[in-house]
């Protein structure tokens, strides 16, 4: 068996090398969570924010670090869903449903990430994420949804690819709900 070596430890990511093969390793045990958040009225919930490793603006469905907080640090994705879904967004959803987990980049990192259904929303709060973020909130009716991204696209923006995934499993929530 080939030896793993690590090359660079930060808080959140460690490089690792095992054979010629160099990936980044998630420190946190929990992975990801990404939250489909539909509101009442048929909305999407998305969050726009700026990301230093592309030095762009992106948009993206709220989503977070499964134990990535002290006082969380034995949570499960949907209690991580729970408490960034308001952190990020300022809604509290009274219904969140796992659909499924996999990974973000096979070939360059081990994290993991969990798709949630957020259900029931109530505002609660502005959102705009912790101190260290600064998170605009887009409320977008479900049929207007690709429109808007794709003239997001043309503005510039980066979309997170992964919000087309979520669209694909609320469309498909039912087929999800039967891997539970």
């Amino acid at each position: 068996m080939t030896q793993t070596q690590t090359l660079c430890n930060g808080k959140w990511l460690r490089l690792m090398k095992r054979g010629r093969w160099e990936y980044a390793e998630r420190t946190n045990p929990g992975g990801g969570v990404m939250i489909i958040a539909l509101t009442n009225e048929d909305k999407l919930l998305f969050v726009e924010q700026p990301r230093p490793a592309i030095e762009c603006m992106t948009i993206e469905m709220p989503a977070g670090l499964v134990g990535d907080v002290a006082s969380h640090a034995d949570e499960d994705a949907i209690e991580a869903a729970r408490r960034e879904l308001v952190e990020e967004t300022g809604y509290r959803a009274g219904r969140v449903d796992f659909l499924m987990a996999g990974p973000t980049s096979a070939g360059m990192s081990n994290e993991i990430m969990a798709f949630v259904l957020a259900r029931e929303l109530t505002r609660v709060d502005a959102g705009g994420g912790d101190d260290s973020e600064d998170i605009i909130v887009h409320e977008v009716p479900r049929g207007e949804v690709m429109t808007w991204l794709v003239g997001l696209m043309r503005d510039g923006y980066s979309i997170d690819p992964k919000i087309f995934a979520g669209l694909y499993m609320l469309d498909h929530a039912h087929e999800f709900a039967t891997l539970g």
